[in-house]
């Protein structure tokens, strides 16, 4: 399937929603906690064929700040993961920085700790930089960056009128990449869940009934290919995308 990829064309940026891993161990009798271990092994898979891939950055919901509402018994489970399987020889391999975004300051302190670790070691890699979302919602990201711009006018250090998009962007936990330029989801629902909803304005969503232990490294490439079956327009008509691509 990989021949069927246009290597010039690949998205730049891929935020993904990690759904299913609860119905994936329900099928099979399994306690949702083991759905989530097999998670976590999907992950190493599609971080290591998104680096072969080219993709420069891959976002990932892992823990929503409407996810601290779940049985504290799955909460602690999904925090143990994090400890024992943030393998950082895996980055290192795949020459990925790794990035997690979110309200870190509500995490166990075990756990921030072994996140902060894991950045600092692997600050330096440069072929693709891996994010995860750790106790972070659209919403409150966005609450935080009013709340912040807010203070500076009230301090005189920002004036409203000089409130633009860019200003916004450039406020939020994901300034320092582009946009997503696609959005998947696994697990069969059609919604993205308060995830990335001002940085994914454009972005193009790409939905499957796979449930994420199961989503492989050919599950993205299907996903790519999609990707690169669409005409991406901006707000703009098609005849004037090509026109733009011819002169260009």
């Amino acid at each position: 399937m990989t021949d069927q990829i246009d290597k010039d064309r690949i998205p730049q940026h891929v935020a993904i929603i990690m759904d299913g891993n609860g119905r994936w161990a329900k099928q099979r009798g399994l306690p949702r906690t083991a759905g989530h271990a097999e998670g976590v092994e999907t992950v190493k898979k599609i971080t290591t064929e998104a680096t072969r891939l080219g993709i420069k950055y891959l976002t990932l919901y892992t823990f929503s700040t409407e996810n601290w509402n779940r049985p504290m018994p799955e909460i602690e489970a999904l925090m143990g993961l994090i400890l024992d399987h943030l393998e950082e020889e895996i980055f290192m391999k795949n020459n990925v920085r790794f990035r997690a975004l979110g309200g870190l300051e509500l995490l166990p302190p075990k756990v921030q700790k072994r996140l902060h670790e894991c950045m600092e070691r692997t600050a330096g890699n440069t072929k693709m930089t891996m994010n995860v979302m750790l106790s972070y919602s659209s919403r409150w990201e966005l609450t935080q960056t009013m709340q912040e711009m807010a203070r500076d006018v009230k301090a005189g250090t920002l004036q409203p009128e000089d409130i633009t998009e860019g200003l916004i962007s450039s406020r939020l936990l994901t300034n320092f990449m582009p946009d997503p330029d696609l959005l998947i989801r696994t697990g069969g629902e059609l919604r993205i869940s308060n995830y990335l909803l001002w940085q994914s304005a454009y972005s193009e969503f790409y939905f499957c009934d796979t449930y994420w232990p199961d989503f492989d490294e050919a599950c993205l490439q299907r996903a790519i290919i999609d990707y690169q079956s669409r005409q991406r327009r901006f707000g703009k008509t098609g005849e004037q995308v090509e026109e733009e691509k011819e002169r260009n």
